[in-house]
């Protein structure tokens, strides 16, 4: 079929593991039974060799559309062409009516007599273990051959036929006529209620009832609320209902550069990504996943061998063990090599995580209910090895593999780390030495002011002695280090306007001037960058810039409102996908846009009143 553009996929999930199906009506990735658990289908990395389960044209020049049911993870890819109108809906049952992680496809017909080609090829723990096939009637078995590969079992409408380990089937769907696709985890000894042929419409009934449900308590959602709603929902997505972790991403090994070797694996739990997704999602009001993020949070305390201390990144499950292997036997996403599962990052030093996880808890503690007192002993720990190892150099928010530095983005964060601490010591009374963790925050603060402010350059410098800026500075007035109209501020927002930003496009940091991060090559820009560039331009009271900019970076969004980690000068996706970080950074940038303008309209509506009275018309 060859490789589809990673924006023309959407994605569906049951809130255990998610599936990215393309607008040509292929199912190309999950992982079972988890996010981070080996795939089943991987045609995204290898196109002949990953797996695929495709329900699409047996003609070909079809037109293709592909839509969301609104404010749903409900899948509807469309084919349209002079014979006839068809539909595929997609979508994972969650709730009730999630007996076992489960795809439905449903092949419905609209107009005329459309032609489909069905083929289920699965390809188990990243197509390195064979599997045999049995066929029941209208059922197939694929069987792993050994392994700790779930079973799968393919409930269809029509008789399939069996060519070699796959399953196909040509089939015609006349106009009102749906016909029901199962593919399900065959649990030993029990059976599947997908059998009967009522529960595909119960399920996909129930499953949107539950997508609606849950966006229909979204508050704040402004001129924007379309954009705000699908990236809610994106995050939502990544949450684990199991384990109450969130993934950074929902893939790996999707290329930071086409053909490059910056391939990661993004589909556990980091600290800092995490806590600032759980923000966000406060302060949408949706409060049960940072809840359940927050008792994860404390069961890694628990077993944590050190009071307080964290690692930056663990197993959706809370394993620790994340080490890194390649995968030679897949091409990789356009011949992008290696093809990475783990991450060697998982052992890195990061001090800024504390930071975001006391944000995180600090929001959550004033809008939603006060912070436990087991959690806070942890954090206590925490906040106090903070206090003790703030000076120390690591490898930083970008996890460069070049080097340790002091990076001024760590530096900050443990000033937020403190902060938040003591606003909750204060907030709530809870013991703590809060006046040695305000010397502390004090300390940092003036030490970022003294060691990270160049003079010559007019701005702060990504790491002490650097010459060069970092997009990661943007969360300085976002966190609420410096005002955002302070002078130093606006000349390091100048300094990485002209330096990594292009049109509404944002870099990290140079590669080549920045923190060397050990590898070959380069990277597109940074989507979650552009939207906090977007939220200080606001800030700063820029907000015609600001909406400019928005409106550019929607126009840069999928069909589907989805990002990616990064994308290039022309737009094209690259890196995992989707990705956490950028719909975060779009709702906290859209909120603060609409909460501006909303303001900039009532004082030009105050001035028409002033206006009309002062001449003594009605007011």
């Amino acid at each position: 079929m060859g490789y589809q553009r990673i924006e023309d996929y959407g994605v569906i999930g049951d809130l255990h593991t998610v599936a990215l199906v393309s607008t040509t009506g292929s199912l190309d990735y999950l992982c079972l039974p988890d996010f981070d658990s080996p795939t089943v289908f991987a045609a995204l990395l290898d196109d002949e060799a990953g797996g695929r389960f495709r329900i699409g044209p047996a003609v070909e020049g079809a037109r293709l559309r592909q839509l969301y049911l609104p404010d749903t993870n409900v899948l509807l890819t469309r084919f349209l062409c002079g014979d006839g109108v068809a539909e595929v809906t997609d979508f994972m049952p969650v709730g009730s009516m999630r007996h076992a992680h489960a795809v439905v496809r449903r092949v419905t017909g609209v107009r005329g007599r459309f032609r489909f080609r069905v083929e289920c090829a699965p390809r188990f723990d990243y197509g390195r273990q064979p599997h045999r096939v049995e066929q029941r009637d209208n059922e197939v078995l694929f069987i792993p051959k050994g392994g700790d590969a779930p079973t799968l079992r393919l409930h269809t409408p029509v008789p399939v036929e069996v060519v070699g380990d796959d399953a196909v089937v040509d089939l015609v769907v006349e106009p009102g006529r749906t016909l029901d696709f199962v593919l399900e985890v065959a649990e030993p000894g029990r059976a599947s209620p997908a059998a009967g042929t009522r529960w595909p419409a119960r399920a996909f009934a129930h499953t949107v009832g539950y997508w609606r449900d849950w966006a229909g308590r979204i508050r704040n959602g402004g001129r924007w609320r379309s954009e705000v709603v699908r990236s809610a929902l994106a995050m939502k997505l990544l949450t684990s209902q199991r384990y109450g972790s969130i993934a950074a991403a929902a893939t790996f090994g999707l290329p930071e550069l086409v053909g490059g070797e910056r391939n990661w694996d993004y589909r556990y739990t980091w600290i800092r990504d995490a806590s600032l997704t759980a923000a966000t999602l406060v302060d949408l009001g949706c409060t049960d996943e940072p809840r359940a993020f927050l008792n994860w949070v404390t069961q890694r305390y628990r077993e944590s061998p050190e009071p307080g201390v964290l690692q930056i990144m663990y197993g959706i499950d809370g394993r620790r063990d994340l080490t890194e292997s390649t995968l030679p036997h897949l091409r990789g996403y356009l011949d992008s090599r290696p093809v990475r599962i783990g991450n060697g990052a998982y052992d890195q030093l990061q001090l800024d995580i504390y930071g975001e996880l006391l944000h995180l808890v600090e929001r959550f503690d004033a809008a939603v209910e006060p912070v436990t007192y087991e959690l806070w002993c942890h954090l206590r720990d925490s906040v106090d090895w903070v206090a003790a190892n703030w000076r120390r150099p690591d490898e930083g928010i970008w996890e460069v593999r070049g080097g340790q530095h002091e990076f001024l983005y760590a530096r900050l964060m443990c000033w937020v780390a403190l902060d938040r601490a003591v606003r909750i010591a204060r907030r709530r009374s809870l013991p703590a030495p809060v006046a040695d963790w305000e010397r502390v925050r004090d300390e940092i603060h003036a030490d970022i002011h003294a060691g990270f402010w160049s003079p010559a350059k007019r701005a702060f410098v990504q790491y002490r002695g650097a010459d060069t800026v970092d997009a990661a500075s943007l969360l300085m007035p976002l966190m609420g280090f410096v005002s955002p109209v302070e002078p130093r501020w606006l000349d390091t927002l100048r300094a990485i306007d002209r330096e990594l930003v292009e049109d509404s496009l944002v870099y990290r940091y140079r590669t080549a001037a920045g923190a060397a991060d050990g590898l070959a090559g380069t990277e597109g820009t940074f989507c979650m960058c552009s939207y906090w560039f977007i939220h200080c331009l606001t800030l700063a009271g820029d907000t015609d810039r600001a909406q400019f900019y928005f409106e550019k970076m929607h126009s840069y969004a999928n069909h589907l409102g989805l990002y990616a980690e990064e994308m290039d000068g022309t737009g094209r996706y690259l890196g995992n996908f989707p990705q956490a970080f950028t719909h975060l950074g779009l709702v906290g940038a859209a909120r603060a846009l609409d909460a501006a303008l909303a303001a900039r309209g009532s004082a030009a509506g105050q001035v028409v009143h002033d206006t009309l009275v002062a001449v003594g018309g009605d007011a």
